[in-house]
């Protein structure tokens, strides 16, 4: 649910190399127990695997998202929480709706010193705001010869902090060739209630690692990245409920109109590859999937000599999901980096052909 990652190098002389910020975000924080997993989706983007420039970055975010869910995952999530037994679940008729609006806080530091022949950073996300849902529907059965039907509508809203999510990154360059490698991970220290609808907080700890590519040509300014990983997650404690592994791609193409304007397009494809399991899974395998595809637009601006500001819009549609809500979100970044030539000197290592 998903990595605080600044990524700016603008060459001097260069068209503009703006900023590829991600970061590990809950949406809804329901978990895969309702449908959501660890990863958020749209996590890496335009020039992820870009050099950076070498020093401190701060990252800053705010995504805004609504999404809504038939029958099967509200079912699934009501039971997870303990409204209802499992047993009554066929005759069960419900809807989920939910929103979030979460600000994120990202520092990342960029070494200077190559490691493995490439650029090594490191960060530290942590987030704070809403999380709103609300379940309705109706409830029918029988209670041996006498048949019930009840409606019913549970609601559920909280601000809170959520947990903290470090991240490590390795990227290479070979002219308009960049490769990079990651891990990150939750660390459990949200708020969370596993008898909540909303939380912001996950209940159990994940790892997810993989690796990316970006192609970027500086003289014409058209860029193409792309991320895949994988997802495993620990044991909830609470639940007793373990999600099961998830593989997800994020890309983003985009063109530097000038040296300061990015426009583009942003998508990504999240699938669940294996079952969810432990003894609190009540609603079987539950394997989750959703796309999503939209617009971008970013800015880069001097601040002063030593750094300089990337603001970037971007949003999404969902498409395609199994088991899981979805609907819309957009994200607005506002990120703060060491000006391109404020590092020390052949500090970003290059492989020349």
């Amino acid at each position: 649910m998903k990595t605080a990652l600044i990524a700016p190098l603008i060459r001097p002389g260069a068209c503009a190399l703006a900023l590829a910020f991600s970061v590990v975000v809950p949406k809804i924080a329901l978990a895969d127990e309702g449908g959501v997993g660890f990863w958020l989706p749209g996590l890496f983007g335009s020039l992820a695997a870009a050099p950076q420039v070498p020093g401190w970055s701060l990252g800053m975010i705010y995504i805004h998202d609504s999404v809504s869910a038939s029958s099967n995952v509200a079912t699934a999530r009501a039971i997870t929480i303990g409204q209802f037994s499992p047993t009554l679940n066929q005759n069960l008729n419900a809807s989920l709706r939910a929103t979030s609006d979460i600000g994120v806080i990202s520092p990342t530091y960029v070494f200077a010193t190559p490691v493995l022949g490439g650029q090594a950073a490191v960060s530290l996300a942590a987030i704070y705001g809403n999380s709103s849902a609300d379940i309705s529907g109706s409830l029918s059965g029988s209670l041996g010869p006498l048949p019930f039907s009840r409606a019913f509508d549970v609601s559920d809203s909280r601000d809170a902090f959520g947990d903290l999510f470090p991240q490590f990154a390795l990227r290479w360059n070979a002219g308009v060739n960049n490769w990079m490698t990651y891990v990150t991970g939750d660390i459990p220290v949200g708020a969370y209630d596993s008898a909540r609808l909303a939380n912001l907080g996950l209940g159990h700890g994940a790892i997810d690692a993989g690796a990316g590519y970006t192609y970027f040509d500086q003289r014409t300014g058209y860029e193409f990245s792309t991320v895949a990983g994988f997802t495993y997650n620990f044991i909830n404690p609470s639940t007793d409920y373990q999600n099961g592994v998830d593989f997800h791609i994020d890309w983003g193409a985009s063109k530097f109109l000038t040296k300061q304007w990015q426009i583009g397009v942003v998508g990504y494809f999240f699938n669940q590859i294996s079952c969810d399991s432990g003894a609190g899974d009540k609603v079987g395998c539950f394997e989750t999937r959703v796309a999503g595809i939209g617009p971008q637009i970013g800015y880069i601006f001097p601040i002063n000599e030593r750094y300089q500001g990337y603001i970037n819009l971007k949003g999404f549609g969902e498409f395609a999901a199994e088991h899981r809500a979805d609907g819309w979100n957009t994200w607005l970044t506002f990120a703060i980096s060491p000006t391109p030539g404020s590092e020390p000197p052949a500090t970003v290592p290059t492989v020349h052909k």
